[in-house]
């Protein structure tokens, strides 16, 4: 099969004409232009290159009249206020973190009922009354500032937090007094994906920020370097602690050993792999050492006993093992194993009153061993099911951690967990609207293209007939590591009761079963991510769940990349399409920042002739076909996405638009007070799932047969 589509050897690509719209929708012009580019010898059109000027009044105009068609086509349908209404409810319920222990104090975050934002508290025991440490909700009219991170020192004497406004992934941190509830009067902007490193006596921590340009704002198509902060000073006069000055584009982050002997360097540059420097912190004038550089799996530091470090890592072990590594001699003859590979994925690792609590995933549900510091297995923690654990947060003095639990049909509750005698305590549980009775999630394996078995989560009625008739939503993701794990969602609660089935596969390129099916789905083997979602869609209907004119497809950022992609590739196997803030120009994904060029880890870059053609093979936007029936499709993103930036939906939605052969509509739905999606205040999440639940509802033919 040829997977090129509209790009061609021998031709240049130029399509202007608009294809046939819905008679009551009229497509804003999106302008084409003659930019044309040529990648080994191929001449490729990019007609709406003038769309990526994300400032100009041009792309203005053009966001504001896409907007002014699909606002009323997707509010006049009469079941979005009852959505509105309904979710509304199942939204009203109490959300929060695991709690973290540092001193004699805990935090946690807590979003109670309709609050917009999660509020940072504190308390001095579990037993006493929570105070307020910070509450972004009085921030902002529109509730769009968001507490994006936050580090508590280690004593519990400070927290220094960080604000997002508008979604944007650019976080201005201040440092506040527990006890006073007083901010410090510093102020600290230039960041992205920065954590906080702080010196054991509390008096400053490690950050690391990007250079400024010369207006004054951060400069991210630059590699951050390492700052040091003294509480009270400008970020001026913070010192430049290490910058990397032998490769263009990796990026280092710090932490600090909870003993303050150890600085560790983590050199970020892609997803397959990292290397890690480390630097006395005891020892004046210390060098850095390249401890771990050659580049052959990801290193994950988890602690340390004195000169001993730990280290989970997937070197020599692609489901991932923990390691004891001595820096003065630090060759893998040397290291100690301390939690070999097991068969499951390792997900994460921590210390907990001298043991390791080891959070695995076996087929994309959570396992939680506790292992001695020695590494020997003690036992296994019960779960309440077979669902999503998280948490068990560091502490090297007390047996006590917390975790929550959550799988699709049960909200996210909490636990305390005690390691010395392995006890499991409910600690808070939410109450929510919805009732799960009626319910149940079941896990098939279904055989994709080239014979992989693939696992997938159905969450679905009972009572469900097996009548090929049934609306389903398939979710999906498949990329950079990241597992699909069972989870509770507000919105999915509200799809169920319309009547819907809910399916989430979990696709290579994921991380659900280690290094090897992550990588069986990145650069040139990217098409097996989209071969398992339409063998999925395909099973489905196999197996009657449903056909494709009741099955919808849905998936963000990544997410949107493989919805884009399948929906060009097999427009007739679905009845509506959902792609979020998707990553869909892959010839030109790479150009926006430094951050989405560490993307090519996982998709390649046109630089490369052989990643090009595979780029160029299934990237939505190029691969449009004049007058080919794509199903109703309504594209979302958001204007302050300085992730996923929006020209990608920008084009894609031009192009859909074009090329449509039939009557089916193309929408573009254009947030502008949001981002990629973390911090956006639950008014509008609750607007933003009544349209895309509205939209697919009306396609499926859900409004005329609810059941």
């Amino acid at each position: 099969m040829n997977r090129f589509h509209g790009i061609a050897l021998s031709m240049v690509i130029f399509t202007f004409a608009a294809g046939p719209a819905p008679a009551e929708l009229n497509y804003p012009s999106s302008s084409p232009g003659p930019q044309l580019d040529t990648y080994h010898g191929i001449d490729v059109a990019d007609p709406h290159r003038w769309m990526e000027n994300l400032g100009s009044e041009q792309v203005k105009e053009w966001v504001t009249a896409q907007n002014g068609v699909a606002r009323p086509f997707l509010e006049g349908h009469p079941l979005r206020q009852q959505l509105v209404e309904r979710l509304t409810a199942l939204w009203n319920y109490d959300q929060y973190s695991v709690p973290l222990r540092k001193g004699e104090r805990y935090f946690f975050t807590e979003k109670r009922g309709l609050q917009n934002q999660a509020v940072l508290y504190w308390t001095d025991s579990l037993s006493a009354e929570p105070r307020v440490l910070l509450d972004p909700n009085q921030l902002a009219g529109d509730a769009t500032i968001a507490l994006a991170q936050y580090s508590i020192s280690p004593k519990g004497t400070y927290v220094a937090y960080a604000l997002s406004d508008g979604g944007t992934d650019w976080k201005t941190w201040r440092i506040r007094e527990v006890a006073s509830g007083k901010d410090l009067p510093e102020i600290l902007g230039l960041t992205k994906f920065t954590g906080v490193a702080w010196l054991p006596d509390e008096s400053a921590f490690y950050y690391s920020r990007y250079p400024r340009k010369a207006d004054g704002t951060g400069d991210d198509q630059q590699q951050v370097r390492v700052h040091l902060h003294r509480l009270g000073s400008e970020q001026e006069a913070d010192p430049l602690v290490f910058e990397i000055t032998d490769h263009p584009r990796r990026n280092p982050g710090a932490a600090v050993s909870d003993d303050g002997r150890w600085l560790v360097y983590t050199i970020f540059d892609g997803y397959e792999r990292n290397a890690i420097y480390v630097q006395r912190l005891d020892v004046e004038d210390a060098p850095v050492q390249r401890l771990l550089d050659e580049w052959d799996g990801l290193y994950d530091f988890l602690g340390n006993d004195g000169d001993l470090l730990y280290f989970q890592t997937t070197q020599g072990a692609p489901r991932g093992r923990v390691v004891a590594i001595d820096p003065a001699d630090a060759s893998p003859a040397k290291w100690r194993v301390l939690i070999d590979e097991q068969d499951e994925r390792l997900e994460s690792a921590s210390l907990v009153g001298g043991h390791f609590v080891a959070q695995y995933l076996k087929d994309a549900h959570s396992v939680v061993r506790i292992h001695r510091q020695d590494g020997s297995l003690r036992n296994e923690v019960k779960l309440p099911g077979a669902g999503s654990a998280d948490g068990f947060p560091q502490n090297l003095t007390g047996s006590e951690t917390f975790f929550a639990y959550t799988d699709y049909l049960a909200p996210r509750a909490l636990y305390r967990y005690d390691v010395a005698t392995d006890s499991v305590t409910p600690y808070r549980a939410p109450g929510v609207a919805f009732d799960p009775a009626p319910y149940l999630t079941e896990q098939v394996f279904y055989t994709s293209r080239d014979g992989t078995r693939v696992p997938m989560f159905i969450t679905r009625r009972k009572d469900l007939e097996l009548n090929g008739s049934n609306p389903v939503l398939l979710y999906g993701y498949g990329g950079f590591d990241i597992s699909l794990t069972p989870g509770y969602s507000a919105a999915v609660a509200g799809w169920l009761e319309l009547g819907g089935v809910y399916a989430v596969a979990n696709l290579r390129g994921g991380g659900e079963y280690g290094a090897a099916w992550h990588m069986a789905g990145t650069k040139t083997r990217k098409q097996n991510v989209f071969d398992d979602f339409i063998a999925a869609a395909e099973w489905l209907i196999e197996q009657k769940y449903t056909r494709p004119d009741r099955l919808a497809i849905m998936g963000r950022s990544n997410g949107g990349l493989l919805v884009g992609a399948t929906l060009t590739q097999r427009p007739e196997l679905f009845g509506a399409a959902l792609p979020g803030v998707g990553v869909l120009d892959m010839l030109r994904y790479h150009t926006a920042s430094a951050n989405a060029y560490q993307w090519s880890s996982d998709y390649g870059t046109v630089e490369d002739p052989e990643q090009f053609k595979a780029l160029a093979a299934y990237s939505p936007v190029h691969n449009t076909r004049k007058d080919e029936c794509y199903p109703p499709t309504l594209v979302t993103t958001a204007e302050l996405d300085d992730r996923v930036v929006p020209w990608h939906s920008y084009k894609f939605a031009a192009a859909l638009q074009r090329d449509q052969g039939c009557d089916q509509p193309v929408l573009i739905r254009i947030e502008t007070r949001a981002g990629h999606g973390a911090g956006k205040p639950t008014w509008m999440q609750i607007e933003d799932w009544a349209d895309q639940w509205s939209f697919v509802a009306r396609h499926l033919g859900m409004a005329d047969d609810p059941s």
